[in-house]
């Protein structure tokens, strides 16, 4: 017998009631960008950006194929773990509804850049303005749960994260010999360009509600092992090239967002220096426990920096001997320690806070 109606509407005010709390109680977490933190959301997409196969996951906890560029945790859910919260799923996996949608989402996509012609190689990735597009679904979706004004609470008491532009150097600019943005632009107009059109994303995500952003920076380009293989010079010197893009790029994107910063009377953006980040472990691996920053755990050819990671690639047996997962991503351990210098790094890392002062200011708000 269907119980009382009664009973059902109580059943229904009741859940919903929770899920307020919830969403009072908890900080919701938003991430966006590119490989380096997608949690699988190519996995849903026809593209050939995926990493749904062996041995992709092999230190998950599940140890299975998760979507995410990586041997297990990625950054996100180090930064979820540090938050207490569950790990982020993809916005595209069909249980990201009811309670789920208040830990927040993650929209970011392999494969995609600061530009909308960056990635397409790649085909069907999901582009920041649709990263946007999905994130304002999103609202509208928490709004028929909690309501639009604790929606938008949610919102402006979210931590976010962007981790956009490298694929704007490797698989742009530098993807092909005369690429047809290096024939557009020099590498100096190029970086202005980049920079122009990320503090354009910035500011859309600031319209958006967003009031927390961690802003990475480029890691060193040159110094990945798929550089190494393809560009570096003989004794696995980083490519010139690449550094000097990254060392172009990275000085101005602090310069753009402290002046962000400025304009909009707060500091809504902190900029989070992943090169220096990198660059500690790549230029002193033993110190961090590494036995190589040169070859990749996962792959093939020099430095096991060609191709991707397939069951057929060579696999190191002891990963966290390993700063590099495959190719061009770091390894679970790598992952953890740029974490750990966003929780506690000094303003050389994070600027002008690191995470774990900006948890305690907004506790107190």
């Amino acid at each position: 017998m269907a119980p009382p109606l009664s009973v059902v509407i109580l059943g229904v005010v009741l859940a919903l009631a929770a899920l307020t709390a919830q969403a009072e109680a908890g900080r919701s977490f938003f991430v966006f960008g590119d490989s380096l933190v997608d949690n699988g959301n190519n996995n849903y997409l026809a593209t050939t950006a995926r990493a749904d196969s062996y041995p992709y996951g092999i230190d998950f906890p599940t140890h299975r194929p998760t979507g995410r560029f990586s041997n297990g945790l990625n950054i996100p859910d180090y930064i979820s773990q540090q938050l207490g919260s569950e790990f982020l799923l993809p916005y595209l996996n069909p249980e990201l509804n009811g309670r789920r949608l208040l830990d927040g989402a993650n929209f970011a996509s392999a494969g995609i850049g600061i530009l909308n012609d960056t990635g397409i190689q790649f085909i069907n990735i999901i582009r920041m303005f649709r990263q946007y597009e999905y994130f304002e679904e999103y609202q509208r979706r928490v709004g028929r749960i909690i309501g639009e004004e604790r929606t938008k609470e949610l919102v402006k008491g979210a931590l976010v994260l962007i981790t956009v532009g490298g694929n704007d150097f490797v698989n742009n600019y530098y993807l092909v010999p005369f690429s047809a943005r290096s024939r557009q632009y020099s590498l100096p107009d190029y970086v202005n360009l980049l920079i122009v059109e990320y503090r354009k994303l910035l500011l859309r995500l600031y319209e958006l509600g967003a009031r927390r952003v961690l802003v990475t920076g480029t890691g060193p380009l040159g110094c990945v092992p798929a550089e190494l293989a393809m560009r570096g010079s003989s004794g696995g010197q980083c490519s010139e090239e690449l550094q000097r893009a990254a060392a172009l790029y990275n000085p101005k994107l602090l310069q753009m967002i402290k002046g962000l910063n400025t304009q909009l009377g707060s500091n809504v953006f902190v900029a989070v220096n992943t090169q220096q980040m990198h660059i500690d472990f790549i230029s002193n691996p033993r110190a961090y426990g590494f036995e190589t920053s040169k070859v990749a755990c996962c792959g093939q050819g020099p430095y096991n920096g060609l191709g991707l990671c397939t069951v057929a690639s060579n696999l190191c047996s002891n990963r966290d001997a390993y700063a590099f997962w495959d190719a061009f991503h770091p390894s679970e351990k790598a992952n953890g320690i740029i974490v750990k210098q966003m929780f506690s790094g000094t303003t050389q890392y994070m600027y002008p806070m690191n995470l774990t002062t900006i948890l305690q200011l907004d506790s107190k708000t």
